[in-house]
């Protein structure tokens, strides 16, 4: 799976847990300050993406931005 689909889902679920334009979610976007999301939705949004991917992923991992997280996502699928 390439960044770029993940990218696609990563701005899927964000854009369902957080009622954002999916154009506002790029590789560069701050998760918390951009998209005003809390722990919570984090945790909301990396929950779905362990359940699609059948990963484990950490919230404490210090993931702040979209890019970060997609690189992570990479990361857990290519183990």
């Amino acid at each position: 799976m390439t960044k770029e689909e993940i990218l696609k889902d990563v701005q899927a679920i964000a854009q369902d847990e957080l009622d954002v334009e999916p154009d506002k979610i790029t590789l560069d976007t701050n998760i918390k300050e951009d998209l005003d999301a809390d722990s919570l939705d984090l945790f909301e949004i990396l929950n779905e993406l362990e359940d699609k991917y059948d990963i484990e992923l950490d919230p404490d991992d210090g993931i702040t931005t979209i890019g970060q997280l997609v690189d992570f996502v990479k990361a857990e699928m290519d183990k």
